[in-house]
């Protein structure tokens, strides 16, 4: 792994990707989508600042454990300009994503539970599906094989 010497307070993306692990396509893809930013020199060449080590180690962590880009994007955006999450930052935020993980687990256990019941069925039974439709909630408002999207009055036929 390149050393960086401690007075370079900007990297290459070469750099940020060595240190950090991840590929430089992906750092250009967080920053496309406001998760790390960078300064441009003269030669146009991209300079990240140390800060951005931290940012994108926060922003695998948190893709490590499910959590959507976007939803990354908002939690970065929450702290001041150029201030790295820190211990307590992924405390706080990662109290608020239990919930959202606790029903993803859970959607996960149900479909590895049912999974094997699908084996055959084709979906051609909605009523019955516990994976497309569970609890028989999309026969509260309509018959059928597929979930079609419903009507609305103003529609022609």
């Amino acid at each position: 792994m390149p050393q960086i010497p401690q007075k370079c307070q900007e990297l290459t993306v070469g750099q940020l990707s060595a240190r950090s692990g991840a590929a430089v396509s992906a750092l250009h893809f967080y920053e496309s989508k406001g998760l790390i930013s960078s300064s441009r020199t003269s030669g146009n060449q991209r300079r990240y600042t140390r800060d951005a080590l931290r940012r994108v180690a926060f922003v695998r962590a948190a893709q490590r454990v499910g959590i959507p880009l976007a939803t990354i994007r908002e939690a970065l955006a929450e702290l001041p300009e150029e201030r790295t999450p820190n211990r307590d930052d992924w405390a706080r935020l990662s109290r608020a994503w239990r919930s959202e993980l606790d029903e993803r687990i859970k959607q996960l256990g149900r479909l590895r539970d049912h999974l094997t019941d699908c084996i055959g069925c084709g979906c051609l039974s909605l009523e019955t599906c516990v994976l497309s439709n569970p609890d028989d909630v999309v026969g509260e408002r309509m018959a059928g094989s597929r979930l079609m999207p419903e009507r609305g009055a103003g529609s022609r036929s």
